[in-house]
């Protein structure tokens, strides 16, 4: 197992990446589908814009050091990797916030319907959002399982809202066929790309989508907590009305006047001040993602997954596989379901083997490429039969919940 591990890694092409990454020795990162790795550029880059255009530029710098672009800059360089033309991708707020902005303004264009369709157990803050809107009277949520999607999409629907890569399973929606789907019935369609922008090829423009949102700090690496970007497809920029009306998705912020007019294009879905230190450091994450390529990314991740399937028969663990068993059917990453899933995960933790665990019974491993080994993926999967083998899961310490699983 280990002597295939080092022969894979020997032809591996995305091998030299690894040493841009910033990573302890000795450490197994399999949940680089929570948080991304450092880039190893990140730290001086900060320090550049936090010594020098904060503290030397001060506010000079919105004008010196660009910081006034920054949000349309790199939501320009994420561009590309959704399959989006530059101008229709902004790097903005959070997921959460993104969605509702979507959310309000699809309602708008689509007066007469208030219906958002999405499934049950999508992502939660998916789900809230769309609730949140229904207690203000302004949507209904319709919730279809997968399967039942296409049935479920009528000329009551305003928007088809779904996520492409399950965040518990990895399951894939076929976002061509249903944003088809849903345009035959007059619906509009955002799809959530958190768990896809950065790991797997999306081509937003050839399937004609609507909107998109994805996070900057899975697959893009740039930082707990780092911006968003939002997607508006161009052809929606002129009937486009966000309903967080802030000042930086003003036409013109400087002007400082009392009436609000909304920039012209994606711009107008910006709302509070840009985050910049947030923002240089996702800057990093896009670049360097951006460098190795998506495509080469995808086809190593599904390689590492399948790896650690065989080495889980080899090994002999019998585990429920809930992610699809095909890696073109699934992000980049393996869940399995265990009743004791969460004190396994922590054992393997306690064990430099870095997964996590999802609610109520999910042990979920991401296969982040840009990094990761095959020589890591043996020795993770090493890792797990011991620690089933042994029952070590069983100790006290590892069954103690913390307030992030």
């Amino acid at each position: 197992m280990m002597d295939r591990a080092r022969e894979l890694d020997a032809a591996d092409p995305l091998a030299k990446y690894r040493v841009h990454f910033i990573l302890p020795d000795g450490l197994i990162y399999l949940d680089g589908n929570s948080l991304g790795a450092l880039p190893s550029a990140t730290p001086a880059v900060m320090q550049r814009v936090i010594q020098q255009e904060w503290g030397e530029g001060l506010i000079r710098s919105w004008n010196d050091a660009d910081w006034f672009e920054m949000a349309a800059r790199i939501g320009g360089k994420i561009a590309p990797l959704i399959g989006a033309e530059p101008q229709e991708v902004i790097a903005c707020d959070t997921v959460s916030v993104n969605l509702f902005k979507l959310i309000a303004a699809a309602l708008q264009m689509r007066p007469g319907r208030k219906i958002i369709l999405s499934e049950p157990g999508n992502f939660p803050t998916d789900i809230y959002m769309i609730e949140g809107l229904e207690r203000q009277g302004l949507a209904t949520q319709r919730l279809a399982s997968r399967e039942d999607v296409p049935t479920a999409l009528d000329e009551d629907v305003a928007l088809l809202m779904l996520t492409h890569a399950h965040y518990k399973t990895g399951e894939l929606f076929d976002m061509a066929a249903l944003t088809k789907a849903a345009h035959e019935v007059g619906a509009l369609v955002l799809w959530d790309l958190s768990h896809s922008t950065g790991a797997m090829p999306v081509d937003l423009g050839a399937i004609g989508a609507d909107f998109a949102t994805g996070c900057g700090y899975k697959y893009l690496c740039g930082g707990p907590g780092a911006p968003a970007f939002a997607f508006v497809a161009e052809r929606h920029h002129r009937d486009l009305k966000q309903p967080l009306t802030g000042w930086f998705g003003h036409a013109r912020p400087f002007a400082f006047s009392d009436e609000y007019e909304a920039a012209p294009g994606i711009e107008q879905l910006q709302c509070g001040t840009s985050p910049v230190l947030g923002l240089a450091a996702l800057e990093v994450g896009v670049d360097l993602i951006a460098k190795i390529g998506v495509k080469r990314l995808h086809l190593k991740s599904q390689a590492l997954s399948e790896f650690f399937l065989e080495c889980v028969v080899e090994l002999g663990l019998e585990l429920e596989l809930v992610s699809p068993a095909d890696s073109a059917a699934r992000g980049s990453q393996l869940s399995f379901r265990h009743q004791h899933a969460y004190a396994i995960s922590q054992a393997l933790i306690a064990r430099d083997v870095i997964g996590d665990f999802r609610a109520p019974d999910i042990l979920r491993l991401g296969f982040a490429p840009a990094y990761l080994r095959f020589e890591d993926i043996a020795e993770a999967a090493r890792h797990l039969a011991e620690v089933i083998a042994g029952e070590e899961w069983q100790r006290d310490e590892f069954n103690r919940r913390a307030a992030v699983t």
